[in-house]
C-alpha cells in the first residue's frame, strides 16, 4: 500500500498509461479521480477500480481548456478531500503529423494544445492544490523523443514533449522548497495505440526494434510502475529529472547482435 491514504489525479486513464497508472495507485491504496475525455472508457477504468475494491471518480474533460482543467482539481478536492498526486498523462499523436514541410498547422496546434498546454493547465490549478495539501508529486508524461530524434517523423509530438520535459525541470525548481516534486517521466517505444498507429507493418516494427538493446517494445503496466515510484515518497529526494524507461534506447548506439 505505497499510496495509502493519498489522492491521485490522473489524465487520460481511458487507455494506456493512464489507465494502467490509474488501476495500480488504486491496488497501492490511492484514491484516484480518472480524467479522459472519453466517457465509456474513463468510466470502464473506474469501475474496474470500484469492483476491485478501491475508490475512484471519473471526470470527463478536455484538459486544454483552462476551465475543464480547474474544475478537475476541484472534484479531485471535493471528492476526496486534498490532492497528492498529479500525474499529467494525456497527450495525443496524431496521424499526420511528419516532418516541418508536411505538418499541418492544424495538427500543430492541436498537439500542443493538448500535449503542452494540457500539461501547463494542469500543474496551473493542480500544484495549489497540493500546497493546499502540504505537498506532493507532480509527474507530467514527457517522451524519450524528448531526447532523440524520431526515426519515424513526428515533428509536432516531438516538439510538444520536448517542452514538456522543459516544464517539468522549470516548475521542479520554482517548487522544490514547497514539498511539490515534479519530474518528467520519459516512456520509450511502447506497445500501445498511439505507437502501433504508426508502426502498422512488421517491417516498420523491427525497424524500431533493432535500436532498443532489449529487443522489444515497452508495455504500459511497465510505465505505471515507473509512475508509481515517483508519486510515492520513496522518490522523496527525486525531481527535476528526465525519468527515462525506455528499454536503454537512449543508452544505445550500437544494438547487441
Amino acid at each position: 500500500m505505497r499510496l495509502k491514504d493519498k489522492v491521485a489525479l490522473i489524465t487520460g486513464v481511458g487507455s494506456g498509461i493512464g489507465r494502467e497508472s490509474a488501476l495500480l495507485f488504486a491496488q497501492e491504496g490511492a484514491k484516484v479521480v480518472g480524467v479522459d475525455l472519453n466517457p465509456e472508457a474513463g468510466e470502464k477504468t473506474r469501475q474496474e477500480i470500484l469492483q476491485a475494491g478501491g475508490q475512484a471518480l471519473f471526470v470527463q474533460a478536455d484538459v486544454s481548456r483552462a476551465a475543464e482543467a480547474e474544475r478537475m482539481v476541484k472534484a479531485a478536492e471535493e471528492g476526496f478531500g486534498r490532492l497528492d498526486i498529479l500525474f499529467n498523462n494525456a497527450g495525443i499523436s496524431h496521424a499526420q503529423d511528419d516532418d516541418a514541410i508536411h505538418t499541418t498547422e492544424e495538427v500543430w496546434d492541436l498537439t500542443f494544445q493538448v500535449n503542452v498546454k494540457g500539461v501547463f493547465l494542469g500543474c496551473k490549478y493542480g500544484i495549489p492544490a497540493l500546497r493546499r495539501a502540504g505537498g506532493g508529486s507532480v509527474i507530467n508524461t514527457a517522451s524519450f523523443v524528448a531526447l532523440l530524434g524520431a526515426a519515424t517523423p513526428q515533428l509536432a509530438y516531438t516538439a510538444s514533449k520536448g517542452a514538456v520535459l522543459a516544464m517539468s525541470r522549470e516548475l521542479a525548481v520554482i517548487h522544490a522548497r514547497e514539498g511539490i516534486r515534479v519530474n518528467a517521466l520519459c516512456p520509450g517505444p511502447l506497445e500501445t495505440e498511439l505507437l502501433m498507429k504508426y508502426l502498422n507493418t512488421p517491417e516498420k516494427r523491427q525497424r524500431r526494434l533493432v535500436h532498443i538493446p532489449m529487443g522489444r517494445f515497452g508495455q504500459a503496466k511497465e510505465i505505471a510502475r515507473a509512475a508509481l515510484y515517483l508519486a510515492s515518497d520513496e522518490s522523496s529526494f527525486v525531481t527535476g529529472s528526465t525519468f527515462l524507461v525506455d528499454g536503454g534506447i537512449t543508452a544505445a548506439y550500437v544494438t547487441p547482435e
